[in-house]
């Protein structure tokens, strides 16, 4: 397998504070690496570095061999690493409906109307929201709406999607359900998945690799 995404040495500071301490990693393509750890360790700063969101401090970030970020500077924006990101709080706009939430992106790239139809109704067949096309988000249930957010992300074709604690505010049986629903798009679609969360029946489920962080740092396999 070909590596995707490698960081090295990441540091990351807010103020006097250091969030993320000399973090090494490599991602191999296609490969499903949730990164599990408690609230604060780190986990959401790291993913919003590898997104282009944020520079950091020290360090770099390859995509494809190439840096993409490196000491104070991004070289490479968001909107041309390819990658996708499901937020925590979701991130929808409400004023915009299902169509419109999912049609945004490729709307901003410049594709045409005929392929963006085509490519939004293929992926709410794929995330089973066929007919919800003009619900606005207030009316959809916790579960909808984390559909439409993964939707949103993965009908640009993102060659990396990170997701970030994704599934923490769903009762248990939803959270079961779109567990498998991540495994079977990824099965499909074969991107590469990061995915954070400190629930560890998820991460047992979700990753094919486990990494654990604490205090901003990577723990060693034991």
């Amino acid at each position: 397998m070909s590596v995707v995404l490698k960081l090295l040495n990441l540091c990351k500071m807010y103020g006097d504070q250091r969030v993320l301490h000399d973090v090494t990693l490599e991602l191999f393509r296609g490969e499903r690496v949730v990164v599990f750890g408690p609230s604060g360790c780190g986990k959401s700063t790291m993913l919003r570095l590898i997104a282009g969101f944020e520079a950091p401090d020290c360090g770099e970030i390859l995509l494809d061999g190439k840096v993409v970020s490196r000491p104070k500077e991004i070289i490479v924006p968001p909107e041309f690493r390819h990658i996708g990101m499901v937020f925590q709080d979701l991130a929808l706009w409400p004023h915009m409906s299902v169509w419109e939430n999912i049609g945004f992106g490729l709307k901003v790239k410049g594709v045409d109307k005929k392929t963006r139809e085509r490519k939004i109704e293929a992926i709410l067949e794929e995330v089973e929201l066929t007919g919800f096309e003009k619900k606005m988000p207030s009316q959809l249930s916790g579960g909808q709406q984390q559909r439409v957010a993964l939707a949103r992300s993965l009908v640009l074709e993102p060659e990396i999607l990170l997701m970030d604690e994704p599934l923490s505010s769903l009762d248990e049986e939803l959270n079961r359900k779109l567990r498998h629903l991540i495994l079977r798009l990824h099965g499909k679609l074969g991107f590469t998945l990061v995915y954070v969360t400190h629930n560890k029946e998820e991460a047992k489920e979700i990753g094919s690799r486990i990494v654990k962080m604490r205090a901003g740092s990577l723990v060693p396999e034991a």
